[in-house]
């Protein structure tokens, strides 16, 4: 039998639909219209034999050989990514600090480093888990190379990533409310969501008191899950011992927060534009479909340009082609 060459484009795109949760929303990624997209997925279905889509409610959803097509989809694209970076002589060597918050470092990481370690083994990733505001400082001083982080910084270079909702967490009991004042449970300040959520309440005129706080975010897990309060944060990275509270008139709705990532160069050195790219494709398919950017571009020069830091980081350099 004469087997069926699978188109790459098509399988692109077909990720690309499942990943961010519909035709429509790729199409806008990709720069293509709807319909377009839609005949690329009766291609794709033509080529397999299969039915990949069905009807559920106003939209779509895989169909089981779906899903099966989804992972050969993934695994045929990475490889063909891996064999096209090691063709070009784009294989990258050297160390890069990546700066990431406590909420995506067990999350997140393992896909990024998997990822990275396939596409530029001889990289090395030195990870630097902390708070916003020390992981900023230290890129200006030149002590890490990208970070990732919640809020903007008006100082330094960002590429908006996502934005996400912040939650009221709780331990899975709940936690009453009614004719108390909301006991907090907060970051040390500076922080985006401890300014986020007393602005709510006070707008709100909510009477609030803090119960406990700390740099550490498992820390404040760790009050939460003991019943002292309760904290905002987004949902990524909770704990199964915890939970978002259903909206009440007791608690008010919080805003989003955006999630950008930061780093020095014009344009970005090989390491950290490839290194983001990896970071954004993880987020993608981790987040929430629609959450993240459209506009980022990793291998531009993140907006505004800034002033070069007081130290230069250390030079992360191609490999040697063959």
């Amino acid at each position: 039998m004469r087997l069926t060459n699978l188109d790459m484009d098509v399988l692109r795109t077909f990720v690309e639909a499942t990943d961010l949760g519909g035709f429509a929303r790729a199409a806008n990624r990709l720069g293509r219209s709807q319909s377009a997209i839609s005949l690329q997925m009766k291609k794709l279905e033509e080529q397999v034999g299969q039915r990949l889509f069905e009807k559920q409610g106003r939209g779509t959803a895989l169909t089981e050989m779906g899903d099966i097509v989804l992972g050969y989809a993934r695994r045929i694209l990475s490889l063909n990514d891996e064999a096209m970076t090691a063709a070009r002589g784009m294989a990258l060597e050297g160390t890069l600090r990546f700066g990431v918050p406590h909420d995506f470092a067990a999350t997140l990481l393992p896909s990024v480093l998997t990822h990275l370690s396939c596409i530029h083994p001889q990289l090395h990733v030195r990870a630097h888990v902390d708070r916003r505001l020390v992981m900023l400082e230290q890129l200006e001083a030149g002590a890490l190379d990208v970070v990732l982080a919640f809020g903007a910084s008006d100082r330094l270079p960002r590429a908006l990533v996502a934005t996400l909702p912040i939650a009221w967490i709780g331990p899975h009991s709940g936690f009453p409310l009614a004719g108390k004042s909301v006991p907090l449970l907060l970051s040390d300040p500076p922080c985006s969501f401890r300014h986020a959520v007393i602005e709510a309440l006070d707008r709100a005129n909510i009477p609030w008191r803090i119960v406990f706080t700390s740099p550490n975010l498992p820390a404040l897990w760790a009050a939460t899950e003991a019943g002292l309060g309760i904290t905002p944060r987004t949902a990524f990275g909770l704990p199964k011992s915890l939970t978002i509270l259903p909206a009440n008139s007791d608690l008010p709705m919080l805003p989003h927060v955006p999630l950008a990532l930061h780093a020095f160069g014009d344009p970005l050195p090989p390491a950290v534009a490839s290194f983001q790219a990896i970071v954004i494709e993880a987020l993608a398919v981790a987040l929430p479909a629609g959450s993240v950017s459209k506009s980022v571009n990793t291998r531009a020069p993140l907006h505004p340009p800034p002033k070069p830091p007081t130290q230069m980081p250390p030079s992360l350099k191609r490999g040697k082609r063959l």
